[in-house]
């Protein structure tokens, strides 16, 4: 390959995260909760239309990743992306807007939930074809390389999808020409449908770049600061030029597949224990009051203020306007000088 002169510089390791790191992390989680459960509330007042995805249990992966991330790192996603919006900075006023099928949304209304992206923040979309993410996360992070820069791609992907053939064809590029990528396959254990142990003959999917000489590891994917330790090593590796890595985050939704789904294929026992016992929230919360980082009216203050902003984003996609008709003609040609 071809390349410029690449810029990277070895840096100073991730700092260990402070009171306001921890409590940062704190509210990002419990942003992208509500604003998943109100979500699901407007779609069932049927202001949100076509498929659905919630994040709700897997709020611990993005956030963690993020909290590693440069302003200039990527992101790519499936469907299943508004945490991964969120995360990055997008606002909830234009996630919401968007999923409503607003023109106050981040593709004016025309993206919906499965096909929104924010070249501001440096998110590539959800996808809604499954693995499509992955190759066109790989081919950012050749550019990457082929411009010098010190860019990271963050490629997510589920454990449905990595059965996907196109998955290893990105594999195999990524490790042949050591581009700046990490796969984080979030395995909330269930694809569409489907048990793991049902669909896939290895079912630890951190080993699925060994044939390609990818290196990986199984994370704890509901502890935020276990995600945050194993994403800041993963990409200072892929930032000083090691190629890529996978991290498989064992994580668990809450909800169905989609809001279509009513999930029948697990007990209800088997959620709530989840629930119970190794939600991300509430295991972040007892660190925070155990290590008197906050107190719980400081956390109550925290829970006024994003019930604030997910309520605000509601009422703004409900009065933003739906997008004129010519929109339909708009962003589908790109004429090049």
């Amino acid at each position: 390959m071809a390349a410029k002169k690449s810029a990277v510089k070895s840096r100073k390791p991730v700092s260990e995260p402070q009171k306001s790191d921890l409590i940062g992390y704190y509210r990002d989680m419990l942003l992208i909760r509500r604003f998943e459960e109100k979500a699901g509330q407007l779609y069932g007042m049927g202001l949100i239309a076509g498929f659905c995805h919630l994040y709700i249990g897997q709020e611990a992966v993005v956030v963690g990743v993020q909290s590693v991330l440069d302003p200039d790192d990527q992101v790519i996603t499936g469907y299943r992306d508004h945490g991964h919006m969120l995360a990055t900075g997008m606002t909830a006023r234009g996630v919401m807007a968007e999923l409503t099928g607003r023109e106050g949304g981040y593709a004016r209304g025309k993206g919906g939930s499965m096909h929104m992206f924010s070249r501001e923040k440096n998110f590539f979309g959800g996808h809604g074809i499954v693995g499509a993410q992955v190759p066109l996360g790989t081919g950012l992070a050749f550019s990457n390389k082929y411009k010098g820069s010190d860019a990271v791609c963050i490629a997510y992907f589920g454990d449905g999808a990595s059965n996907q053939g196109q998955v290893y064809e990105a594999f195999n590029m990524a490790s042949l020409w050591k581009l700046p990528v990490v796969y984080v396959i979030e395995n909330n254990q269930y694809a569409m449908g489907t048990s793991i142990a049902r669909a896939s003959a290895e079912t630890e999917l951190f080993k699925r770049g060994i044939s390609f000489e990818i290196p990986g590891e199984e994370v704890d994917g509901m502890d935020v600061l276990a995600v945050r330790k194993a994403a800041a090593k993963a990409v200072e590796r892929a930032r000083v030029g090691e190629g890529p890595y996978i991290l498989e985050m064992k994580t668990y939704r809450y909800r169905g597949h989609s809001m279509s789904d009513p999930a029948k294929y697990r007990t209800r026992e088997e959620v709530q224990e989840m629930r119970e016992h190794h939600d991300p929230i509430e295991m972040l919360k007892k660190r925070l009051l155990e290590a008197k980082h906050a107190t719980e009216d400081d956390l109550k203050k925290i829970e006024a203020e994003v019930r604030e902003i997910v309520n605000d984003s509601a009422q703004f996609a409900q009065d933003s306007p739906e997008p004129d008709p010519a929109e339909l003609w708009t962003d589908v040609l790109v004429e090049s000088r």
